[in-house]
């Protein structure tokens, strides 16, 4: 279950999606020995829409946008994407150039954008170079060689500018810019290719706290102008701090140990987040520490779940876990106008 976003056309939606690894690698290694990153997430992303996935290191979040680019191929669940002609497509169907062309529809900004250009190259061929095998490339068949290269060249310009970088950068490489200008260039990457869906893991995690503000705001800027030139753009981002995912997303989805726990308006979880695991991630952003007696409970991180537990997923650091929470496990279920809870408090 994923409540809908208001008014909306859906543009991605995935429906009780699974995920499980090997626990271990190898020749030798046993079998029958898994780690359960993702049970049942369900979520749907409107367009021009924010969606925030939030939650520790380790709760399944990044699996699950892989998912739906399929770095990982899941092994339960159903993807469906809705292009701006209006058909749903299976993407878990997909082969050959039609997932390339999904593939330019939903792109994907990684947390880490010192690895993920490459340092040989320069940003004008770090930009384009997806662009230059594209089937959208939006350049007039009759145009080849220097022209092509030109028109190629004023787009790379022009998106290098929008993000706040200069069309003077094209030639340098990837190391000659700071952390906060390489994540510049990692989103400049992937709105050359006018998507619908802009997956940001992390994109803000690995900065420092004045740059993460700049990167927000220009996230900010970005869908502003997307919206004002009817441009359809939509976000799914990724995050652990839930204070800086109430700040740029219309809608949060707070999960835990593969699992989506609560999931509101970002407005309302802001001011009324009901889960146990809500209050633990607002009060540690906040620098609180648990009260002795909750202490016990709380302590600890986000494991992985090697064995499928029979209660609820929280229920070794919930404060106010009962004999129920560790027998039942709780189904996500609506407690409000488009919020939903999955807790047996």
């Amino acid at each position: 279950m994923s409540t809908k976003p208001d008014g909306l056309k859906p543009v991605i939606t995935a429906s009780n999606l699974r995920k499980r690894f090997n626990l271990e690698a190898g020749f030798f290694a046993r079998l029958g020995r898994y780690v359960h990153a993702v049970n049942g997430v369900s979520l749907t992303i409107g367009s021009n829409e924010a969606y925030g996935l939030v939650g520790e290191s380790g709760c399944g979040k990044t699996t699950t946008a892989r998912l739906l680019v399929r770095m990982y191929e899941a092994d339960e669940g159903e993807i469906t994407f809705c292009g701006r002609n209006g058909e749903d497509t299976n993407v878990r169907s997909l082969k050959g150039n039609a997932f390339k062309q999904y593939r330019e529809r939903v792109k994907y900004v990684f947390q880490d954008p010192a690895r993920s250009l490459n340092p040989r190259m320069t940003v004008f061929d770090v930009l384009t170079s997806g662009a230059r095998w594209s089937h959208r490339r939006r350049l007039p068949a009759k145009q080849s060689g220097s022209a092509a290269e030109a028109m190629l060249r004023q787009e790379a310009s022009a998106i290098l500018e929008e993000v706040g970088l200069s069309a003077a950068d094209l030639e340098r490489r990837p190391a000659e810019f700071s952390g906060g200008q390489r994540q510049r260039i990692s989103i400049a990457r992937g709105l050359l290719m006018k998507p619908s869906l802009l997956i940001c893991d992390e994109v803000v995690s690995a900065l420092d706290v004045s740059i993460q503000g700049q990167i927000l705001n220009l996230l900010l800027d970005l869908r502003s102008a997307r919206a004002s030139s009817e441009q359809e753009l939509s976000f799914l981002f990724i995050a652990h701090d839930l204070k800086v995912a109430c700040y740029f997303c219309d809608r949060i989805g707070v999960m835990y140990r593969g699992e989506i726990m609560e999931e509101a308006p970002a407005n309302e979880i802001w001011k009324n987040g009901l889960h146990p695991y809500t209050e633990l991630l607002f009060s540690s952003v906040a620098g609180k520490t648990p009260g002795a007696e909750e202490a016990g409970k709380n302590k600890g991180e986000s494991r992985a779940i090697t064995t499928m537990e029979e209660g609820c997923a929280f229920a070794s650091r919930c404060p106010y876990a009962e004999k129920r929470c560790l027998e039942e496990k709780p189904q996500l279920r609506p407690v409000g106008n488009r919020h939903l809870l999955r807790c047996w408090r």
